[in-house]
Protein backbone atom coordinates (compact mmCIF):
# COMPACT_ATOMS: atom_id res chain seq x y z
CA UNK A 1 0.00 0.00 0.00
CA UNK A 2 1.66 3.36 -1.05
CA UNK A 3 1.23 6.57 0.99
CA UNK A 4 0.67 9.25 -0.65
CA UNK A 5 0.49 12.04 1.78
CA UNK A 6 2.24 15.13 1.06
CA UNK A 7 5.43 15.44 3.27
CA UNK A 8 6.49 18.81 4.21
CA UNK A 9 9.67 19.81 2.82
CA UNK A 10 12.76 19.86 5.32
CA UNK A 11 13.37 22.76 7.53
CA UNK A 12 16.20 24.71 6.87
CA UNK A 13 19.27 24.15 9.18
CA UNK A 14 18.85 27.18 11.91
CA UNK A 15 22.59 27.94 11.95
CA UNK A 16 23.21 26.76 8.26
CA UNK A 17 20.98 29.67 6.91
CA UNK A 18 22.35 32.15 10.04
CA UNK A 19 25.29 31.75 8.11
CA UNK A 20 24.43 31.71 4.72
CA UNK A 21 22.80 35.15 5.55
CA UNK A 22 25.51 36.99 7.57
CA UNK A 23 27.96 36.16 4.41
CA UNK A 24 25.38 37.01 2.46
CA UNK A 25 25.28 40.52 4.19
CA UNK A 26 29.13 40.49 4.45
CA UNK A 27 29.75 40.07 0.93
CA UNK A 28 27.06 43.00 0.71
CA UNK A 29 27.73 45.75 3.04
CA UNK A 30 28.70 49.32 2.11
CA UNK A 31 30.22 50.36 5.56
CA UNK A 32 33.20 47.81 7.38
CA UNK A 33 34.12 47.38 10.40
CA UNK A 34 32.75 48.88 13.93
CA UNK A 35 30.61 51.04 11.91
CA UNK A 36 28.96 47.56 10.11
CA UNK A 37 28.47 45.97 13.31
CA UNK A 38 26.60 49.04 14.83
CA UNK A 39 24.52 49.30 12.41
CA UNK A 40 23.09 45.52 12.43
CA UNK A 41 22.43 46.19 15.92
CA UNK A 42 20.50 49.20 15.28
CA UNK A 43 18.37 46.69 12.19
CA UNK A 44 17.28 44.71 15.19
CA UNK A 45 15.78 47.91 16.36
CA UNK A 46 14.05 48.55 13.41
CA UNK A 47 12.54 44.99 12.91
CA UNK A 48 11.48 45.15 16.88
CA UNK A 49 9.85 48.30 15.77
CA UNK A 50 8.05 46.26 12.93
CA UNK A 51 6.72 43.82 15.72
CA UNK A 52 4.95 46.83 17.47
CA UNK A 53 3.95 47.88 14.20
CA UNK A 54 1.90 44.93 13.46
CA UNK A 55 0.61 44.41 16.60
CA UNK A 56 -1.03 48.01 16.53
CA UNK A 57 -2.35 46.81 13.26
CA UNK A 58 -3.44 43.69 14.00
CA UNK A 59 -5.42 45.31 17.40
CA UNK A 60 -6.58 47.95 15.40
CA UNK A 61 -4.91 50.54 17.77
CA UNK A 62 -4.44 53.38 15.66
CA UNK A 63 -8.45 54.65 14.84
CA UNK A 64 -6.65 56.25 12.03
CA UNK A 65 -6.07 53.17 10.26
CA UNK A 66 -7.80 50.79 12.19
CA UNK A 67 -6.68 47.24 11.47
CA UNK A 68 -4.33 47.10 9.17
CA UNK A 69 -2.19 43.69 9.75
CA UNK A 70 -2.95 39.89 11.28
CA UNK A 71 -1.85 38.06 14.23
CA UNK A 72 0.20 36.07 11.36
CA UNK A 73 1.70 39.17 10.61
CA UNK A 74 2.80 40.07 13.98
CA UNK A 75 4.27 36.44 14.19
CA UNK A 76 6.20 37.14 10.57
CA UNK A 77 7.42 40.04 12.52
CA UNK A 78 8.60 38.25 15.58
CA UNK A 79 10.66 35.94 13.05
CA UNK A 80 12.11 38.46 11.13
CA UNK A 81 13.35 39.74 15.26
CA UNK A 82 14.69 36.54 15.84
CA UNK A 83 16.20 36.09 12.71
CA UNK A 84 18.01 39.13 12.78
CA UNK A 85 19.32 38.77 16.59
CA UNK A 86 20.74 35.30 15.39
CA UNK A 87 22.60 37.00 12.46
CA UNK A 88 24.14 39.56 14.83
CA UNK A 89 25.20 37.31 17.11
CA UNK A 90 27.01 35.92 14.55
CA UNK A 91 28.81 38.46 13.68
CA UNK A 92 29.85 39.28 17.03
CA UNK A 93 31.46 35.94 17.65
CA UNK A 94 32.09 32.98 15.63
CA UNK A 95 31.01 30.99 18.55
CA UNK A 96 27.45 31.91 18.51
CA UNK A 97 25.37 28.67 18.64
CA UNK A 98 27.97 27.92 21.90
CA UNK A 99 26.77 31.30 23.54
CA UNK A 100 22.91 30.88 22.36
CA UNK A 101 23.07 27.87 23.86
CA UNK A 102 25.06 28.47 26.92
CA UNK A 103 22.77 31.77 27.57
CA UNK A 104 19.72 29.65 26.55
CA UNK A 105 20.47 27.32 29.24
CA UNK A 106 21.29 29.30 31.87
CA UNK A 107 18.28 31.69 31.33
CA UNK A 108 15.89 28.15 31.31
CA UNK A 109 18.05 26.57 34.78
CA UNK A 110 17.03 30.36 36.37
CA UNK A 111 13.42 30.52 35.36
CA UNK A 112 13.16 27.07 36.88
CA UNK A 113 14.99 27.58 40.05
CA UNK A 114 12.41 30.92 40.09
CA UNK A 115 8.53 29.86 39.66
CA UNK A 116 6.31 32.51 37.76
CA UNK A 117 4.15 34.21 40.45
CA UNK A 118 0.69 33.41 40.12
CA UNK A 119 -1.23 36.34 41.23
CA UNK A 120 0.47 38.68 38.54
CA UNK A 121 -2.91 38.77 35.80
CA UNK A 122 -1.60 37.14 32.10
CA UNK A 123 -3.69 39.71 29.41
CA UNK A 124 -5.90 37.80 26.98
CA UNK A 125 -4.84 38.26 23.31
Amino acid sequence: MNDHTPQAPPSPDLWAAVDTLGEWLDSHRPIEGREDVLLRVLKLSEEVGEVAEAVIGATGQNPRKGVTHTWDDVQSELCDVVITALVVLRTLTPEARDVLARHLERVTRRSAERPARADVPRPSL
